[in-house]
């Protein structure tokens, strides 16, 4: 573990080093470019283009680059990047977390790399955790990009598919996290090219990095859906097969629990549903009704399979016997056995798209980030993102006097002193800051001061424009404001007139959260670019982390001081008991990484999968030329899964009826095809002869059609639609079995180890269903000319 730390501060130490040397290097060219009139300035960036067009390299430009941003920055804004800040544009050129304290300037930094990278045309994603500040920042920084010739985007959520592409467009595009997930989920939903959004994701500059990649890495964006609206559909699809006749309107295959209509069941269902085509490609969603009211009517058996209790359809384990309460079968099967059972249908949401910000960000080419706070966490930001985090010094010595935590036996005690504190502070002029781990102590705190008569304001973690200009007031004379501790994030607290005499900013934590990263945030508010001020925190041994991680030690120091009397006036000020303090947080840390790594080992499992659809997909709506290989390859494998499935074993065991009904319902007419013609043929023989017939239809089908632009489209729905539906069943199912694989560890199961094994069996059922959806689509619809592709 040493050699490591010295490793890392080795390199740290280097890595500094040369970035000091070219900060000097761009700091020489200041008088050069001084002397440029605004239009030679601007001409720069033109003259860059061409010399990246021509082969030079970003870092080739590079200090050119940052001196004229600096530049530019002095002229637009009346602000002048220092030594320091022109290093933290470095670290994050060189997709690094540049660790700035608090008031160092990290908006302006982050202009001199994003100018940079902005120069390739590929477009540049600024994130930022709310949409004020990415506003603010589009409009501030923006002015700088705009003033040297770049285009600058803003991607809010109100905005249209059109105003967002525009704003991707540009070669410099603020945006928050959130935003960018969920556009990149929905491109992959599209179902034409030019509803598409989003470029190839190039470089990314996070502010508050910590905040987006470490704080919100568990939680998953999620687009849902209504499974299915249809109830009456569901009535319908379970009222006609509950008509049909067994063995002569469909087959059954009760070893492989699957079930098909036969041709006269076909006709029936046509009849019934007044229909021309049953297998047309719009009536997919009617053949999934109709397949699924087939298997909740003749498959899954009342009592075994489920039971209905007070009304609702209850899954039965099969391994247990139990009821297995709240599961309920995924792919509108739960649905069809409700109406088979004539109870009621009840709709539910399915997840159509989800991805966690740690793969989504992973996929940039450069990902870099900024945050006063990142090094309690250099570990996972190496390990998950290859990021390493740069402390860049300040640029003025930090004057913050930062006291011993106080220790109090109880809530009462410790309030009681935080508001003396205040009250002191807030007679003698000096501002404070007083940071809460919770809302609810925010509010008991107000109450107090409410008491007392000390003006004050609230601020809880609601991002709205008002908590910016509360947090900017928070420096002036007297002013007393409590805030959860992630509140303001962003914001700097200037301080006001003879403030800085008065001892500075007086920051007051009320108790320690369980990251140290929030408690340094809250203290680094004070002491910002070299000015005085002040922070402690006050503990008392019932606070939440004291309680569940506090040491032995400390309690027995308590009872070291063997006190008599009023406990309430004790105070214990010692060094040790930050020491604990933070050794319970680097615990609580530690559980926290595992949780967020256990997270994306089985997000893994996932975007594995969604990279393979989403490529394929992409390939789908963008091909120009012809589908016809892609297409015929599917029918291709899907014979040989159906062939190989019913031609296992001993030949007596073969299945040519359902090979035959496979035949008819999904390739050929069925006068075309008997079970005659299958008997007395090898497996490879049988499989020879449905390809080949299959294969005439398929051309015969293209030369039907007679235009290839009109093929390729009527291919491009039959494939999306089979993609679609049937990996927006995949999530769905994927996230059921994530949530219920975990009770495999009492089988001494390995859960993850289950979870990618089963995943991967399921991905290959999807495929395998893809091909057979498309398959039985193309080649039993009807063509039209005005197909349209639908979104799912």
């Amino acid at each position: 573990m040493a050699n490591l730390l010295k490793k890392i501060f080795d390199n740290d130490k280097k890595e500094l080093k040369r970035f000091d040397k070219l900060a000097k290097e761009v700091e020489a060219l200041e008088d050069k470019y001084a002397a440029y009139t605004d239009d030679q300035l601007r001409d720069r960036t033109e003259a860059f283009q061409d010399r990246l067009q021509y082969g030079e390299t970003l870092d080739d430009v590079l200090v050119e680059a940052f001196a004229t941003v600096r530049e530019a920055a002095r002229r637009v804004l009346g602000l002048f990047p220092y030594h320091v800040q022109i290093m933290g544009g470095l670290a994050l050129h060189y997709g690094n977390i540049a660790e700035m304290k608090t008031g160092e300037g990290k908006t302006l930094t982050e202009t001199m790399p994003v100018y940079l990278n902005a120069l390739t045309g590929k477009g540049v994603h600024v994130v930022t955790v709310n949409e004020y500040l990415a506003k603010r920042d589009a409009e501030d920084m923006g002015e700088v990009f705009r003033f040297l010739g770049l285009t600058v985007g803003l991607n809010t959520n109100d905005m249209t598919p059109e105003q967002k592409k525009a704003a991707y467009n540009c070669d410099v595009t603020y945006s928050t996290n959130n935003e960018l997930g969920f556009d990149y989920l929905r491109d992959n939903m599209v179902v034409y090219e030019k509803d598409m959004v989003q470029r190839p994701l190039f470089y990314a500059v996070v502010d508050e990095v910590d905040s987006i990649l470490i704080d919100e890495a568990r939680t998953p964006l999620i687009i849902s859906g209504q499974a299915e609206q249809s109830t009456a559909l569901y009535q319908k699809a379970d009222y006609f097969v509950k008509s049909l006749v067994a063995d002569e309107d469909y087959t059954i295959d009760v070893s492989s629990k699957t079930i098909a209509l036969s041709e006269e069941g076909i006709e029936k269902a046509e009849a019934a549903f007044h229909l021309d085509n049953l297998y047309d490609v719009e009536n997919g969603s009617l053949i999934h009704h109709i397949d699924t009211a087939l298997r909740a009517n003749y498959i899954m058996i009342r009592d075994i399979d489920y039971v209905v209790q007070d009304g609702e359809v209850k899954i039965v384990d099969g391994f247990t016997g139990r009821i297995m309460d709240g599961r309920r079968y995924s792919d509108g099967l739960h649905q069809a056995i409700e109406a088979k059972e004539n109870v009621e249908i009840q709709n539910e949401s399915k997840t159509m798209a989800t991805i966690t910000f740690q793969n989504y960000f992973r996929m940039y080419e450069k990902l870099a980030g900024m945050t006063g706070t990142a090094k309690t966490e250099e570990q996972e930001f190496r390990e998950i993102y290859n990021m390493d985090v740069i402390q860049i010094p300040t640029n003025r010595p930090v004057q913050r006097l930062d006291e011993n935590d106080l220790l109090y036996p109880n809530l009462h005690a410790k309030f009681n002193a935080v508001v003396a504190e205040i009250q002191d502070r807030h007679d003698q002029g000096q501002p404070v800051l007083v940071g809460t781990v919770a809302v609810e102590t925010s509010e008991l705190l107000s109450r107090k001061l409410t008491e007392l008569g000390i003006p004050h304001n609230v601020l809880n973690a609601k991002n709205h424009e008002r908590e910016a200009e509360i947090v900017q007031n928070a420096g002036q004379p007297g002013a007393v404001t409590i805030a959860t501790n992630m509140a303001g994030r962003g914001t700097d607290i200037k301080l006001g007139p003879g403030v800085k005499e008065n001892g500075g900013l007086a920051v007051i934590g009320t108790e320690r959260h369980e990251s140290r990263r929030i408690d340094d945030q809250l203290r680094g508010r004070a002491g910002r670019q070299g000015d005085p001020g002040y922070s402690r925190f006050y503990l008392s041994l019932e606070d939440d982390l004291m309680r569940r991680f506090g040491s032995e030690r400390i309690q027995s120091l308590w009872e070291s001081l063997n006190v008599d009397g009023e406990e309430d006036d004790l105070v214990i000020e010692n060094r040790m008991i930050s020491r604990q303090v933070e050794s319970a947080q680097r615990r609580v840390e530690g559980n926290n990484y595992d949780t967020r790594k256990n997270v994306l080992e089985y997000d893994e499992v996932m975007r594995e999968q969604r990279e393979i659809i989403y490529k394929q997909r992409h390939q789908i709506i963008t091909e120009t030329e012809s589908l016809d290989g892609i297409m015929w390859a599917m029918i291709d494998r899907t014979i040989d899964r159906v062939v190989d499935q019913y031609t296992e074993g001993n030949k007596s065991e073969w299945n040519l009826q359902a090979i035959l009904d496979f035949a008819q319902t999904s390739l050929v007419h069925p006068d075309d095809i008997s079970l005659g013609s299958l008997e007395n043929k090898n497996a490879k023989e049988i499989n020879q002869y449905i390809t080949d017939l299959a294969e005439d239809r398929f051309h015969e089908k293209l030369t039907e059609m007679n235009n290839p632009e009109m093929v390729m489209e009527f291919e491009k729905v039959v494939i999306l639609r089979a993609v679609d539906s049937n990996w927006t069943d995949h999530i769905d199912a994927m996230d059921q079995l994530r949530q219920g694989v975990g009770l495999r560890a009492y089988a001494q199961n390995n859960p993850l180890v289950e979870y990618q094994t089963e995943g991967f069996e399921r991905f290959n059922e999807m495929i395998a269903g893809i091909e057979y959806d498309a398959t039985r689509l193309f080649m039993k619809s009807q063509v039209r000319q005005n197909l349209e592709r639908q979104q799912v």
